[in-house]
């Protein structure tokens, strides 16, 4: 059984033995025991979060801006993605709110998972705009990371990443190499607590089980609906900017996207997705310039919809405790959704999940306990996920080789610039 498997029956066989318990004598002393056990693993997981955030980011922006930098493709490449992301977490920040508006959580669900996590309490100061602005640069990026003051931390840390593309390439190797294995490090943390993560899983679904009983099953669905739906959107927004910039039929870019998305419908992996991406971008005519060094280098940094979605996420658990959140909280979790979708490279969705909601959720001053919860059910909204980042990179790919006026003859000058700047 996978990893995801073995964690969403855990969540299963926990909220089904709560429900059918809750009402036996000895269920809330269970319940009592079993909440340590839950919190423990949670907090094993935020140990690894500021360490692993920083280190990714390190990693990521040094290498995709110094790849940027030696060549125009990437360059125009890195451009859109940045912009793509950031419109991505505006998006689930707008949608999100709006959504729950109109569809909120079912209020017998809400109160009954209110009250099933007693001792979860959400920050309660509310921040103005002029703390908001006082906020983004930190005074002292150490004590930052040590107080989980996560925006100013990765500002810094943006900061630091762009800085090491102006140093001696020799200095620069050193320090990305050591952040690069302070992140190997921390993702082998990450994997065994995952390998845990059905004890901690089940004892959290187990306490839900039985202050919210049934409840727990219906907000669970209407979060995947929600989350999801942020997803489909950005995924529709790759047609249009093929259609408008790249200039595409739909009816042909459809098609031909078609076949790499049934490849990232069943892997659930950009990087898996990845040859048939190349074909895709072949069959619409993109020159080998654009797709030979674009989507190499999406798979490697973008996640168009991870903005959106992860955002959707924090303000789903927001939402689920009654908070309401200030402009300034939400702008706070904009800009960290847009920058810590970087540290997502090559990570599993489960590890990727609690890198990139933490420090939203850390930022914005929501609670952190629900992820243990959901990160049992993002198996869903992963594949619509997978499917939306696919069919952007794609879209991306085609705007940027429309865009730049390429060519086939383009693509031996773009790729001979990477080596050189690789060499």
């Amino acid at each position: 059984m996978s990893q995801a498997a073995r964690i969403l029956a855990a969540l299963a066989i926990g909220l089904l033995l709560g429900i059918v318990t809750a009402h036996a004598a000895w269920s809330n002393q269970a319940a009592d025991l079993a909440e340590p056990v839950g919190h423990l693993w949670l907090s094993g997981l935020q140990m690894t979060i500021v360490p692993l955030v920083v280190a990714l980011l390190v990693t990521s922006i040094a290498e995709g801006a110094e790849a940027a930098r030696g060549s125009r493709v990437a360059g125009r490449s890195f451009g859109w993605m940045v912009a793509i992301l950031w419109l991505s977490a505006i998006l689930g920040a707008l949608m999100v709110p709006l959504l729950l508006g109109v569809f909120p959580m079912p209020a017998h669900a809400a109160d009954a998972l209110r009250t099933a996590l007693t001792g979860v309490k959400p920050v309660q100061s509310v921040p103005g705009f002029g703390d908001f602005l006082r906020s983004i640069v930190p005074s002292n990026a150490l004590a930052a990371a040590a107080s989980d003051q996560i925006l100013p931390l990765v500002v810094f840390t943006t900061i630091f990443a762009f800085a090491l593309t102006r140093i001696p390439a020799e200095h620069r190797a050193l320090i990305v190499s050591f952040f690069r294995a302070i992140a190997e490090a921390m993702i082998v943390v990450v994997n065994w607590l995952l390998w845990l993560g059905p004890i901690g899983v089940f004892a959290l679904a187990y306490v839900v089980g039985v202050g919210a009983g049934g409840g727990a099953f219906a907000a669970l669905l209407h979060y995947i609906a929600i989350v999801s739906s942020v997803g489909i959107v950005v995924w529709a927004l790759a047609y249009l900017l093929a259609v408008v910039g790249a200039r595409l039929p739909l009816g042909r870019f459809a098609r031909e996207v078609a076949p790499a998305q049934a490849v990232a419908f069943s892997t659930q992996s950009s990087l898996a997705t990845l040859p048939a991406m190349l074909r895709s971008s072949e069959k619409l005519g993109v020159p080998v310039a654009s797709s030979g060094v674009t989507l190499p280098l999406a798979v490697a940094l973008f996640r168009a919809t991870g903005p959106g979605m992860n955002m959707a996420v924090v303000l789903y658990i927001a939402h689920w405790y009654g908070m309401a959140l200030h402009p300034a909280q939400i702008a706070v979790g904009v800009v960290v959704a847009a920058i810590t979708t970087f540290s997502a490279i090559s990570l599993p969705g489960q590890v990727s999940f609690v890198t990139n909601t933490a420090p939203i959720a850390l930022a914005m001053g929501v609670p952190l306990e629900p992820l243990a919860l959901l990160i049992a059910v993002e198996t869903i909204p992963d594949l619509f996920r997978t499917v939306g980042n696919v069919t952007m990179d794609v879209a991306v790919a085609a705007t940027v080789g429309r865009r730049g006026g390429l060519s086939a003859d383009d693509s031996n000058t773009d790729q001979d610039r990477l080596l050189q700047q690789e060499t």
